[in-house]
Order: structure tokens, then sequence, then C-alpha cells
């Protein structure tokens, strides 16, 4: 298995021919095709199961393949971790109806979506056409990071392609099913990524994310009509689950985590890269430290802390090591699985430029709506960023923690929201795992007029520090 790092798509572990035979970590469900000659193409994927689910699919009525995928248990993969089959459910009993894939992949330290559109763009375009038949949808739109030059080139390639093959557009491999996909570039803001603020951004609109309830995309959604929002890796994982089966699916992992994963790892491993496991098998042990997986921490360091489940979430340390790579395992240890970006953190990692850079990230992504977030992320990484640069006062721990209260009452988790949409409550996350975990090391910093930890290897310029 390579591990060429955060944009290869040779960095899954997909094992050594790339035909997904699968390892100890489980089968390959979703990279089985990575590392195959030129794998994003028409003539790659129909050599290796391509859009054989789909066929199925359609010899099935629509209720069979939501019940299907009720059956298999697939959580949505982009952060939430709803029940794909329960949403589907829930779509409001009106047309048209639409459907919308969530590619606009924001939260720092996750890449596995960008894989996937790169390595495996027909993956999902089968994926989305079964989903769109499964819901009765009208026009389907995968809405993809703006700065993803290289996955929205292989998207519209591949897209075109699956139009000439039949697979997309009237009559498809001649049914009585019809559907239009679309390619559409998303603004590159992070708040894009919301699933609302998906919606505003395909109307034309600023990326605003909307007050739920009552708008609850399955009610009224895009253009206000009902709209599902799926991830890019949940509708990736479709064509599988129709060509084995949803008991098949349902067979791996545990409880409610069920299926496999992709999980981006990064930070400070020797192997970076997204990996590919049994859901519900792994710790983050042995994620961490396999040697076919990352490899232990880099230059044989001392693991101080983990960030779970994307830059939003509450960081673990060492103690955690041993708890399973599983949604409701990981919130049972006080944190969440996210979209499956795992940081790792040695004893040279500074918690408070950690903590600062986070929350610098998520001032400037606020859309600004609410006062909480737009505010109080400005506040915040002021503080930060002088108890960094040594001026800070012994004071500024209480504040900062007062300051994250006003914005998630409690700085608890899971967290208490004061805001339309979950940016606010991920601000304070990082600060006070930071301070509640390293508080010494705060202390050192204002107690010494410095940071006592190594300089970054690359020093951002002052006109953007």
């Amino acid at each position: 298995m390579s591990s060429t790092g955060p944009t290869g798509i040779g960095s899954t572990g997909a094992g050594p021919s790339g035909t997904g035979a699968g390892s100890r970590f489980g089968p390959k469900i979703l990279t089985a095709r990575f590392g195959l000659e030129r794998s994003w193409t028409l003539q790659s994927y129909l050599a290796n199961n391509g859009y054989e689910g789909l066929r199925q699919a359609l010899t099935l009525a629509p209720e069979d393949i939501r019940q299907s995928t009720l059956a298999s248990s697939i959580l949505g993969r982009g952060g939430a971790g709803f029940d794909a089959g329960r949403k589907w459910s829930m779509l409001r009993k009106a047309e048209p109806v639409y459907l919308v894939v969530n590619g606009d992949e924001s939260e720092p330290a996750t890449f596995k979506d960008h894989a996937l559109m790169e390595g495996d763009p027909h993956q999902l375009i089968e994926g989305v056409v079964i989903c769109a038949y499964a819901v009765g949808a009208a026009q389907a739109f995968i809405f993809v990071r703006g700065e993803m030059a290289l996955a929205q080139e292989r998207l519209m390639a591949a897209l075109n392609e699956a139009y000439d093959y039949g697979a997309v557009g009237a009559k498809i491999f001649g049914s009585g099913f019809s559907i239009d996909v679309v390619v559409h570039q998303s603004a590159g803001a992070y708040i894009a990524g919301d699933e609302t603020g998906a919606l505003e951004s395909l109307e034309g609109k600023r990326a605003w994310p909307r007050i739920k309830p009552p708008n609850y995309p399955a009610a009224i959604g895009l253009y206000g009509a009902p709209t599902i929002v799926n991830n890019v890796e949940t509708l990736s994982n479709l064509a599988w689950i129709m060509r084995n089966g949803s008991d098949a699916f349902h067979a791996l992992g545990e409880g409610p985590s069920r299926g496999t994963k992709l999980l981006s790892l990064s930070g400070h491993v020797r192997r970076p890269g997204n990996y590919e496991v049994e859901f519900a098998k792994l710790t983050f042990r042995e994620l961490i430290y396999d040697p076919e997986l990352g490899g232990g921490v880099r230059n044989d360091g001392q693991l101080k802390a983990i960030i779970p489940g994307g830059a939003s979430s509450p960081w673990f340390g060492p103690q955690h090591l041993d708890v399973l790579l599983a949604n409701e395992k990981i919130a049972e240890a006080g944190s969440m699985a996210g979209s499956g970006a795992i940081t790792v953190m040695d004893e040279t990692a500074c918690p408070v430029r950690a903590g600062w850079r986070i929350t610098r990230f998520f001032h400037r992504e606020s859309c600004g709506q609410c006062t909480p977030c737009r505010e109080g992320g400005g506040w915040l990484e002021k503080i930060m960023r002088r108890i960094e640069d040594g001026h800070g006062r012994e004071a500024d721990l209480d504040l900062l923690m007062d300051v994250c209260d006003n914005i998630s009452p409690g700085v608890r988790w899971p967290p208490a929201q004061t805001t339309i949409c979950p940016l606010g409550p991920s601000i304070p996350q990082s600060i006070a795992s930071g301070i509640r975990m390293f508080r010494d090391e705060f202390l050192e910093h204002i107690s010494t007029g410095q940071c006592p930890f190594p300089p970054d290897r690359l020093r951002a310029s002052p006109a953007y520090a």
C-alpha cells in the first residue's frame, strides 16, 4: 500500500494490486479501483464491475432500493452520521424532487472525498443515478469545492462518458428512467459545505445556512422543493450495495457503524493518507501505529494529542488510543467521528498555536449571520494570538473559556448551539481542549513571554499572519 500523502489517490491503502480484494483491515468497497491504470476512465470502470449495480437497481422498484439502503444501515459519511435510508424516507411528498451531492469538502485535514472524485468518479456517478432513481429525483447536482480543479475536470469528463454510454440521460440503459446530472463548482467557502449553505449557493446566492426548522432539505430544499443532500462517500457505496446486497454491507462493522470507512490520517505520522478500513473494528492505536497504516508517530516521537473527527471536534489524548473507530464509541468518549479526518500531534506540537490556527480558520470562514460566531470567533482568535506571541495574561485563560461559553453554553460535547449552523459551536472546541489538556503549556507561554515549542518549518509571511 502506497502512502503518497493527502493529495495522492494512491494513499488509500487499496491493496498492492488495486483490485479491491481487501486486506486484514476489511474489504475495499470505495477504493477497489484505486491504483489501476487510469482508474477515472469509463474503460477502466467497465472492466471492473462498472455500472453493474445501476443495471441491477433498474430491475427493482424504487421502494425496494430504499428498503435495501435502510437495511444496510449506512450512515451519512459527511460528518453528521445520519442514517441515509432514514433521510430518504423523510422526503416530503411533492414534485419535483432534487438530489444534491455535497462534494464541498472543506473541513481542515479532510481529503477523502477529494480522492474519490479524482480516483473513481464513475463510482460516484453510478451512486448518484441509483439514488436519484430510488427517490424519484428530477435532476441531480454534484456540488464540488471550487479549489478542486482536477476533481472537477475528471468528474465532468466521466459524466460526458456516462452520457455517451447511456448511464445518464434519457431512458437509462433502455429503462423508463431519465435523469440529468450537473457538476456545479462551489464558491470555495467553508460554509458552503453546510447542506443548506450549499443549496443557497446552488440557487446563485451567498452560501448562508438556513434556519432549521423549518428549512430541512427533505421538506424545503433546493428551490423550495424536497431535496436529498448526501455526501460523496455515502453515495459512492451504493453501487457495491446493489451488487452485493444490503446484508453483505450490514455484516461489516458493529452496532450503528456499518460498512467500511475512508479515514483521512494526517499530522505527525510516518504514513499520512487515506485508509479504508472496516468500521468499528480498529482502534486509534492500530490506525496510527500499524506499519501498514499510519506507521507510528514520525521520528519515533511521543503521541501528544489526536484530533479525531476534523478540526471542529474535541481533542483526544494518549489515553484514548484504544477507543474503537466507530461513531458511537468516539461519541461516548467525548468527541465525534465527523467526516473521518484524524490528525496526530507529537510532543513538538504547540497546543496554543494549533488552537489559534483552527480558531483563525473558523473565524475567517464565518458567514457573519450570527453574532456569537461572527464576533466571538474574532475575539477568541485575537486572544489566542496574543498568548502565542508571548503577550498573554493569566486572566486570558478564564476570558477564553468565558467567550467560549457565550458561543456554546457549557462548552461541552455534544455542544449547545446559539447559531444557525454548527460552525459557531465548532470554534470553542480546540481552545477548550487545549486549555483542559495542556493548561500548564498555556501558562508557560504567559510566564516566559514566548512560545516554548519549535518554530514552524514554513513560517507564514507577515501579510498572512
